[in-house]
């Protein structure tokens, strides 16, 4: 099942077994292992796949036929981001209209990505 949805998934938004395993810090021969059935990822490399493609880790191991994440998932997947950490510890000092602003870029980052 998460052979067959990963690949899927990468080819719809026309990314190579490459350009995917960079996105991920894998090797190429790591994605065609996965997505043949061969190999399959740790935790942290489903999370990241899951993140990338921005669906849920039971959709890609097929116990769920719905990718969409709830809201509270999609803001862990955000929050836990690293390169994210500094500017989230920073959201508190912000005032209502910087935050208001922020709401809806993210809206419609959230669009376009579903655009894709």
């Amino acid at each position: 099942m998460l052979g067959e949805r990963l690949k899927k998934l990468r080819t719809e938004r026309k990314l190579t077994q490459d350009e995917l395993g960079k996105k991920i810090n894998v090797t190429k021969v790591s994605i065609s292992g996965y997505e043949n059935g061969n190999r399959s990822p740790d935790t942290e490399t489903l999370q990241k796949i899951a993140d990338t493609f921005h669906v849920t880790t039971d959709y890609l191991l097929g116990r769920s036929d719905n990718p969409e994440r709830t809201a509270d998932e999609e803001f862990q997947a955000f929050a836990n981001d690293p390169d994210m950490e500094r500017w989230y510890r920073q959201l508190p000092d912000s005032d209502e209209e910087d935050l208001r602003k922020l709401r809806q870029m993210w809206d419609i980052i959230k669009s376009d990505n579903k655009n894709k």
